[in-house]
């Protein structure tokens, strides 16, 4: 026997522990941390409230600090250097600079001996608040994307999002069912209208949406075994009827968008194991009339389910039959008009990072009884607080998400891989949708379970068996040099 095989199994019989193993601990953490941060935003009202952002915050830092430990330890810093994290640092870099006194503040000129100064935000206050949450949402999408990278993590992860969606909407289709208006009979919002753990029924429903999308991603792909697509398809079920008894018609056309998104990915990519012969063709067709098929029946049985439940309102209001007399928009039209008012005065930066509910108020002509603080567009706010530049930035994530996750769906030869890249494409394809009519993405939990549909959609995902065989050589050669 060689020496070197020697040494290796007298290191295995000592049973000496690895070199990594406090590090694979760390990352380990790391990734509890993740998860922690997505059940915790969905759970504490979508993780709308300060106190809230502060408890993500403790995270996020506990997060960073594990991360660091774990460089340090291990004497490399992992990152994945992905292009998709430059437009949120540049997204960060413009509400930093809104926030120095770069701006003549507009006072009356005899009203001051000396010109006034002011920042480039027109409210300072909630452009730094709003820095605060993007730098959050980095380093949670920093990390995810760093340690998100084997099969078992990936894994994880997905049901991660199952469970908690499911979980969500059947306690959401419980609330509805027994007429209770507080969440979790404790807190009554003000000015909106809650469902299950979500302060807005909007942001709830785009919640939905991004978990049906994965799930449906499963389904579709046949990811799983024949024994356990029948949870998949309950849980699909459950989001389905949640989602619809929310009446959000942003939500419903967002569902909309997801099964055909789903479906279309199914029906252009070959299978793994196609073999071009006319008995394969033959099974291809019967292949995309399943998915077809498959894709109108989850329609039916949802709306039709939805209706045995008693949900007519919220399904006639769904599809725009319900008090057809009123503004169709409600009120969208008008707060999208000051929105182009607000970009065309302040073009290039904007008025601030979530400064629109401050600047409303001096353009707004109706009588100032409601409260707005968003323009139910998120790209048409994106436009007044940080002018084309942060447009730009959101367009770029946009762009490069679609063209890695597509790459992977048509690249992988792993079912489970393509199918979660699939589906994690169909659930940010349907919020991305639902923000053209809303602001969901505005929810803090929204952002964090968007974040991390984009990692399932085009990280780098390495199989466990071979990062731990790389690993094992790696620690059994670094201990047999340190004994020589």
């Amino acid at each position: 026997m060689p020496e070197n095989q020697k040494n290796l199994n007298y290191l295995k019989e000592l049973n000496v522990p690895k070199a990594d193993e406090i590090t694979s601990r760390l990352s380990g953490a790391i990734l509890f941390l993740l998860c922690a941060m997505l059940v915790f935003s969905v759970v504490a009202f979508g993780a709308v409230d300060v106190w809230a952002l502060g408890v993500a915050s403790l995270l996020a830092g506990s997060i960073a600090v594990c991360w660091l430990t774990d460089a340090w330890r291990n004497k490399d810093f992992r990152f994945n250097a992905s292009a998709l994290q430059i437009p949120l640092l540049a997204l960060i870099l413009i509400g930093i600079i809104q926030l120095p006194p770069l701006r003549r503040a507009d006072f009356p000129n005899d009203l001051l001996s000396v010109s006034a100064v002011g920042s480039l935000s027109l409210a300072p206050y909630s452009t730094r608040l709003a820095v605060v949450q993007l730098i959050v949402y980095f380093v949670f999408f920093a990390a995810a994307l760093t340690f998100i990278n084997n099969y078992s993590r990936l894994r994880k992860v997905v049901l991660t999002i199952i469970i908690s969606g499911s979980l969500m909407a059947f306690y959401g289709i419980l609330q509805h069912l027994a007429n209770l208006e507080a969440i979790y009979n404790l807190r009554l919002p003000f000015q909106a209208t809650p469902f299950a753990s979500f302060v807005n029924k909007h942001h709830f429903a785009a919640f939905m949406e991004m978990t049906i999308g994965v799930t449906l991603g499963l389904l579709f792909g046949k990811a799983t075994e024949n024994n356990k697509r029948i949870f998949l398809i309950i849980a699909i079920v459950i989001m389905g009827i949640a989602l619809i008894l929310t009446g959000s018609r942003g939500g419903m056309l967002s569902l909309l968008g997801v099964i055909v998104f789903v479906v279309a990915a199914n029906l252009l990519q070959k299978p793994i194991s196609e073999i071009d012969s006319p008995i394969a063709d033959g099974k291809s067709y019967l292949r995309n009339f399943a998915f077809i098929g498959g894709g109108l029946a989850l329609i039916l049985v949802l709306f039709g389910t939805v209706l045995l439940l008693g949900g007519d309102d919220s399904l006639l209001r769904g599809i725009g039959l319900q008090n057809p007399k009123d503004d169709i928009s409600n009120g969208r039209l008008h707060f999208w008009q000051i929105a182009l008012r607000i970009f065309f005065d302040y073009p290039i930066l904007g008025a601030g990072l979530n400064a629109f509910g401050i600047v409303f108020t001096r353009y707004d002509s109706w009588n100032g009884m409601y409260r707005v603080e968003q323009a139910h567009n998120d790209y048409l706010q994106i436009l007044a607080d940080a002018g084309i530049l942060g447009f730009a930035c959101v367009a770029a994530f946009i762009y490069l998400l679609f063209k890695k996750g597509l790459q992977t769906v048509r690249e992988s030869s792993d079912r489970f891989r393509r199918s979660t890249a699939a589906g994690a494409l169909a659930g940010c394809f349907g919020i991305l949708i639902h923000s053209f009519f809303d602001f969901p993405l505005r929810t803090p939990s929204n952002a964090f379970f968007f974040l991390t549909l984009t990692t399932l959609a085009m990280a780098s995902i390495t199989p466990l068996k071979v990062s731990r065989k790389k690993r094992s050589e790696k620690n059994d050669l670094s201990l047999l040099n340190k004994k020589t």
